[in-house]
């Protein structure tokens, strides 16, 4: 499975401004298929675990606060080089600096209000998809 899957998040910014299902039809029409998908909201400790990767930068703190501050929606999606095809379908973190037609130029407000989170390896996929679904929540 390594290759094929890769983990979103539609952050709560997107989830307040209802685009979900946009974001979702987006993510389905790029040929993305939902393995496992969930509604939750996170707690600051769930949040701090999460992104425990980017504990020592400056954002972490906001990144934490901002990432616990509402619903999100967690998704496992498949597709071959699934990590690389939905990071070019998401756009540059940078919603300013995405291209024109990705879901982050679509949805996104600003860096750390950018709509969606996506894995940035293979590696991470996996420890991500984990982080929030078990192997008998995936299909």
């Amino acid at each position: 499975m390594q290759g094929n899957i890769t983990l979103t998040m539609i952050k709560p910014d997107a989830m307040r401004s209802g685009y979900i299902g946009k974001i979702l039809d987006h993510i389905v029409s790029g040929g993305f298929s939902i393995r496992a998908a969930k509604v939750l909201h996170l707690t600051h400790y769930q949040a701090e675990k999460f992104y425990l990767v980017h504990k020592d930068r400056p954002f972490y703190r906001d990144l934490v606060e901002f990432m616990s501050s509402g619903p999100i929606l967690a998704a496992v999606l498949e597709k071959e080089n699934a990590v690389d095809a939905f990071r070019q379908l998401i756009g540059s973190t940078d919603p300013a600096k995405a291209e024109t037609g990705t879901i982050r130029n679509l949805y996104g407000a600003s860096i750390q209000e950018n709509a969606v989170h996506g894995s940035d390896s293979d590696e991470n996929a996996l420890i991500e998809a984990a982080f929030f679904f078990n192997q008998f929540e995936r299909v």
